[in-house]
């Protein structure tokens, strides 16, 4: 298990839902933190809550369909002399839900990328480097189960996209102690899942932070959140290192 105490994670999405739940709970080991959401002010709760645990938390803000502004985000957190450990790409949109499917708008594949594949690649390339230098990093991308749906085509194609990449990227770091791998929070009672959703946000702890923990040498997996739902975070790992492996086949 990766000790994560003095480590800074980025956490994308973090203002609210699993993003939320997330954070705090990377907290609760030590891990100090900078929240990203769209306006500085709807982190401030959340950095003041945080700051009890004795650790290390700033906000920064950017509209991840902004591709400037997710530049702009990057480079003051380098400014700031913050080393990113880990990274969590949380933060998504779901546009619509097209009854009327045939008729879907270009822009629902447009904003849907831009937020939900290109941010969060952007965000990958820019620590990964840094993270290879320097022999240990960890990114978990989060992804959705949604199949068979073309009503809500924008949001299924570009986490497919996201898998794509988070897979292939992954293939060039295998064996190392820098892993990326993917997770999905299952369909939850938040804000992008809906109020009719089935599970409770807290369900996908410790899942959609597991990817965090382990400490195998093995990316592109996809460490869905309900596979660990009401475990400790201890035996999560076990069950994640133990019956989930590279896609790879070496």
């Amino acid at each position: 298990m990766v000790d994560v105490k003095g480590k800074w994670a980025l956490v994308t999405g973090a203002s609210r839902g699993i993003g939320y739940l997330a954070a705090k709970s990377l907290a609760e080991y030590g891990c100090n933190l900078v929240l990203q959401s769209r306006e500085l002010k709807h982190t401030e709760k959340l950095v003041d809550e945080l700051k009890t645990y004795g650790i290390e938390v700033y906000p920064v803000a950017a509209e991840l369909s902004d591709l400037d502004a997710v530049k702009k985000m990057l480079e003051l957190i380098d400014n700031n002399g913050t080393q990113i450990d880990i990274v969590l790409n949380n933060a998504a949109v779901q546009i619509a839900y097209r009854t009327d499917y045939l008729k879907t708008p270009v822009e629902d594949y447009e904003k849907s990328f831009l937020i939900n594949t290109i941010a969060p690649m952007m965000i990958c390339y820019h620590f990964l480097p840094k993270m290879i230098e320097r022999g240990f990093g960890r990114i978990v991308n989060t992804t959705s189960g949604i199949r068979l749906e073309p009503e809500q085509a924008g949001y299924s194609a570009s986490k497919a996209a996201l898998d794509k990449v988070t897979i292939d990227l992954g293939s060039k770091i295998e064996g190392t102690n820098v892993m990326i791998n993917l997770t999905d929070p299952g369909w939850c009672r938040t804000d992008l899942g809906g109020p009719h959703a089935p599970n409770a946000p807290e369900s996908a702890i410790p899942g959609v932070i597991v990817g965090v923990f382990v400490d195998d040498k093995k990316s592109g997996r996809y460490l869905a959140a309900p596979h660990f739902t009401g475990m400790t975070l201890e035996d999560a790992i076990k069950k994640a290192e133990a019956e989930f492996d590279s896609p790879y086949g070496y």
